[in-house]
């Protein structure tokens, strides 16, 4: 549904004087960003001195949260409604609300907040609005964007020829407009046919503190219309890929670790699906999307070497990988956290209860008053302390993936989490690998069904990520790789040397 909220769908009756708000007892009257808050809030800019009015058509939940924003960052505001003294009480009060017909008198910029089926009846304001800009902040819903083959914002130019029509602001939530933008998105996709309008509309914007877009014409209005419907794109592929590696490696343990004992030995174990396979197959999953994060650089490495460019583009399908790396480690790291609370449950079972009483009287009856295996005991030490630091490592590469996180860190800080410390965390994850499996992949009692042990499946790709990183160590390769990344090209005829530190180069570079 659109988040403009619905609003004065009928204007065709008698109208009366205008009714302009006075402010109101209570609660209900105070803007919901405070005067206070908006002075300490640097993103809300100052508006001129003279404080435009700007009109807004629209008296819902959206329509208020903009009457907020615009009131908190200078402008004067006048609010069109159908109702205005059942209305007033919603707005702050240095905005000005007042019938449809008086509110689009002075603003030459006016907000039309309402329903797309409720253009029409503005019709009757036609004349009045002939000249001014009409900024239309509407959304439709799935099935109104595939019915409709033109956008809200170009129906509604349809029905006011005269007025020049905008498309700002359907982009961001009422909880932003309250907020302030440094609690959501900045940008603001801006549409139109007529460049001073789109530059009105923009500075609006600034002075707002959002960040203006600029999308073209009014054509582009279906798009940025079809934004607000998109849900997470950029995650489709990576969840994809998480789920298929999920079940491949959920179905691979039920097969060694339930159905081969029920099968070959009559044991009873299907008791493990809820809990116990589950907690194997997470860090499986979590292992092998860490390393799919740094696979894709590695390819792109080798194609640069190879090629001796980096003129030339990489396929289409590597393109896209190194696109999504972000969503693949943050699935990572979430396959990684549901792995430590799973494991921090497994003591509360009543199945390892059993086993844990089971093998007291077991050791009573063999009468071995003493069980202590040291190598067992260093070895699981030693596991869960990587475990814990692996995961440490990737919850800091979460947290700096955030875009608020992100934006306070130099491109040199940025790279140095998301890279080094990236490949610390896939270090640290394969040796909490290997010391899990200590020699169980030399024993033909853990192959089951001939089935080798899941560690020793997790390990393959990992390993080939951090075998080449290690060769690109490799000053022949190294240096080469960063002669190719300053613009060197292995058929040019334009000689090239490198700084004699070329791996701060390296580092600095943003080419």
């Amino acid at each position: 549904m659109s988040r403009t909220g619905a609003s004065d769908p009928c204007v065709g009756q008698t109208l009366c004087q205008p009714v302009v708000a006075t402010k109101m007892s209570g609660e209900m009257d105070k803007p919901l960003i405070s005067r206070r808050m908006v002075d300490s809030d640097s993103s809300l800019a100052e508006a001129p001195s003279e404080a435009p009015k700007v009109g807004i058509l629209g008296s819902g939940d959206f329509a208020r949260s903009l009457a907020t924003r615009l009131v908190g960052s200078g402008f004067s505001v006048v609010v069109g409604s159908r109702n205005p003294k059942r209305t007033v009480g919603l707005f702050p009060s240095a905005a000005q609300v007042t019938f449809q017909e008086d509110a689009i008198g002075s603003p030459e910029v006016i907000f039309v907040a309402v329903f797309r089926e409720h253009y029409s009846s503005l019709c009757g304001l036609s004349d009045q609005l002939g000249g001014k800009i009409l900024v239309d902040v509407s959304n439709p819903t799935e099935q109104e964007h595939l019915q409709h083959r033109e956008s809200n914002a170009e129906y509604l130019a349809s029905l006011f020829p005269t007025c020049t029509v905008v498309k700002a602001f359907n982009v961001v939530s009422a909880w932003t407009l309250q907020a302030g933008p440094r609690d959501g998105n900045r940008q603001v996709p801006i549409c139109s046919d007529q460049p001073e309008a789109k530059r009105m509309v923009s500075d609006l914007a600034h002075a707002m503190g959002f960040t203006p877009v600029d999308m073209g014409s009014l054509a582009s209005a279906r798009e940025v219309e079809a934004m607000p419907l998109r849900l997470l794109p950029g995650w489709k592929v990576p969840t994809i890929l998480a789920l298929g590696l999920f079940i491949f490696f959920y179905v691979y343990n039920f097969v060694r670790d339930v159905l081969q004992p029920y099968v070959q030995e009559g044991k009873n174990k299907f008791y493990k699906l809820p809990l116990s396979v589950v907690n194997t197959t997470l860090p499986c999953v979590a292992y092998v999307l860490l390393s799919l994060v740094y696979l894709p650089g590695v390819l792109a490495a080798t194609l640069q070497l190879w090629r001796g460019t980096k003129y030339r583009r990489f396929p289409d399908w590597l393109d896209h990988w190194l696109q999504h790396r972000k969503q693949i480690g943050l699935l990572s790291f979430f396959c990684a956290s549901l792995h430590a609370a799973y494991s921090v449950c497994l003591p509360v079972r009543l199945s390892y209860r059993y086993d844990l009483v089971n093998l007291a009287i077991k050791q009573v009856l063999t009468n071995k008053s003493h069980l202590w295996v040291e190598e067992n005991v260093w070895r699981m030490e030693i596991y869960l302390s990587l475990g814990v630091l692996a995961l440490g490592t990737l919850s800091l590469l979460a947290v700096t993936s955030l875009p608020s996180i992100a934006n306070s860190l130099s491109w040199r800080e940025f790279s140095f989490v998301q890279s080094s410390l990236g490949f610390v965390a896939l270090v640290l994850s394969t040796l909490h690998t290997l010391t899990y499996g200590w020699t169980r992949a030399f024993e033909e009692s853990r192959y089951k069904f001939y089935l080798p042990p899941t560690f020793t499946l997790t390990l393959l790709v990992p390993c080939v990520v951090i075998l080449a990183k290690s060769l690109f160590l490799l000053p022949c390769l190294s240096r080469r790789l960063a002669k190719i990344r300053r613009g060197w090209e292995k058929d040019s005829a334009v000689k090239f040397t490198l700084p004699m530190d070329h791996s701060r180069a390296q580092k600095t570079s943003h080419v």
